[in-house]
């Protein structure tokens, strides 16, 4: 059992960003992470954002054409590659990221990168309640009408976290929660690297899955925050040219009701 921490309120705010993923449906051997939105790839507005609430280092977890990555983001001194050069899970995605945090203290959020909408607002929200809570780790959830295919957040009757369950592992009373985790977590560098030594391979998959972390963490008496703040329209899944589409037009209609307000 792993000794709980308690988070300093003052130590790193690093960002870890997966975007080795390949996108097999995009139709294009194009990394999906440089897909365009809004005329920058989808990348650029993940870092960002975490930018804007102080994130650095930026840990770009790259693969699929990581040349290409690198290009696109070179000269960028708060950013550091690190490849994942086999595609093991998310899991093993953050733990590729341990020799490049391992002199970081403090908080690090992990996220998805193609993930274009998220907002500066969310992750401002979920570091505070992070390190209000003195956290382990805090997941920022939404709550949507269709839930299909995204993991379930299931919490006790106190409402308190559980556990994150895929769509696959669910049971029926499960997959009729709409409480959903769309990868925005801020987690405790080291709870989350301690962590990560025992999480098991998928016995089906064979990879390692990120969103069994705080469950072990809650299990081995960490404090494990939930934060139903992402907008359901935030969450859009960029998974074929069609999504794409789709998000680029909500991040066009939202960047110009900014530049008119």
């Amino acid at each position: 059992m792993h000794t709980p921490s308690t988070p300093s309120d003052t130590g790193t705010l690093a960002a870890v960003i997966l975007a080795a993923g390949k996108g097999t449906r995009m139709q294009s051997d194009l990394p999906k992470v440089l897909h365009p939105v809004a005329e920058r790839p989808m990348l650029h507005w993940v870092v960002e954002a975490a930018r804007a609430v102080g994130a650095a280092p930026i840990v770009l977890v790259v693969g699929h054409r990581a040349d290409l990555v690198r290009e696109v983001f070179a000269g960028q001194p708060d950013i550091i590659f690190v490849e994942q050069p086999e595609q093991l899970g998310t899991g093993h995605a953050v733990e590729v990221c341990r020799e490049a945090l391992a002199d970081q203290s403090g908080d690090a959020f992990v996220l998805a990168g193609d993930g274009p909408l998220i907002r500066t607002a969310t992750l401002e929200a979920l570091i505070a309640r992070h390190r209000d809570a003195k956290a382990a780790a805090t997941l920022a959830t939404a709550i949507i009408d269709d839930p299909t295919g995204y993991g379930r957040i299931v919490r006790d009757d106190q409402g308190c976290f559980l556990s994150i369950v895929e769509q696959k592992n669910a049971t029926d009373e499960q997959l009729a929660i709409q409480e959903v985790y769309p990868s925005y977590a801020c987690m405790n560098i080291q709870t989350m690297f301690d962590t990560l030594k025992a999480l098991p391979r998928d016995s089906v998959s064979g990879e390692y899955y990120l969103t069994e972390l705080p469950a072990m963490m809650r299990s081995d008496g960490h404090s494990v925050e939930v934060l139903p703040e992402v907008p359901a329209e935030d969450i859009l899944s960029i998974n074929t040219p069609d999504q794409l589409t789709e998000v680029d037009l909500v991040l066009r209609k939202r960047l110009q009701m900014e530049v008119a307000t």
